[in-house]
């Protein structure tokens, strides 16, 4: 997987390069300054995922990310220090397929790039939440949400989907495994979480997930975290969110 890095600190695209370098399956083409220079590389070197930091001189972030996209010159994983709303919907406008915090472990971002190299999303679990809320309420911040989480094929659309309206009688759909995983990805588990929680294989996990999303016409696993939450499969104070009346 060839990896492109936009950053404006040399300490922190030095620490990803040397972060990234021991994995065997990852290629670091370049490391950038900014925005600009980022879209340029990724003209130049057609990398499988950018990580892309969102303030930056000259060209910020998410420009880039959009342009990026735009272009389809390769899928945008958000890193920022910045914990905020605005630039995690910005950033799912934009069309990233991934926002992580740059205190994520390093398993937590090689997981990110294989997932988003290999055409899903990913979120990272302490903004899922609040994306899970501004998509049920229904209210502002809805259309940014619906596509930005990890899952399946079409994850690279995000910000381009519409909230999905679950019903009930849509989980007879699926096999009793199936919904375990659905209830577990709701509750903001990524891949290997679920599999060490019910003692299968990271790559039958892989497939649950896929499985269910294709049954449930979800996009996503944003979009499948809403749906758990409108049938009832999950309630809001399991993801840390405030119940509701």
């Amino acid at each position: 997987m060839r990896v492109l890095i936009v950053d404006d600190q040399a300490l922190v695209r030095s620490g990803f390069r040397m972060m990234l370098s021991v994995e065997d399956d990852i290629e670091i083409v370049a490391d950038v300054a900014n925005g600009e220079l980022g879209l340029a590389a990724a003209r130049e070197h057609s990398p499988d995922v950018i990580l892309m930091d969102v303030q930056m001189p000259v060209m910020d972030g998410i420009e880039a990310t959009r342009s990026i996209v735009a272009q389809d010159l390769g899928r945008v994983i958000i890193l920022t220090t910045f914990d905020r709303d605005d630039y995690l919907f910005d950033a799912l406008r934009a069309g990233a397929s991934g926002f992580l915090l740059k205190n994520c472990e390093p398993d937590q971002l090689t997981e990110a790039i294989r997932a988003v190299a290999g055409g899903h999303a990913l979120l990272a679990p302490e903004v899922t939440t609040r994306v899970i809320a501004a998509m049920t309420a229904g209210g502002q911040g809805a259309g940014a949400g619906s596509g930005g989480s990890a899952g399946g094929p079409g994850g690279g659309a995000t910000g381009r989907a519409t909230s999905h309206v679950g019903s009930a009688d849509q989980l007879d759909r699926l096999t009793d495994r199936e919904r375990e995983v659905l209830a577990l990805m709701a509750r903001g588990r990524s891949n290997s979480e679920i599999a060490g929680e019910l003692f299968l294989g990271e790559a039958t996990i892989k497939t649950h997930v896929s499985n269910t999303l294709a049954k449930l016409h979800l996009r996503d696993r944003v979009q499948a975290v809403v749906f758990a939450y409108e049938v009832g499969l999950i309630r809001p104070a399991e993801n840390g969110l405030p119940p509701q009346d």
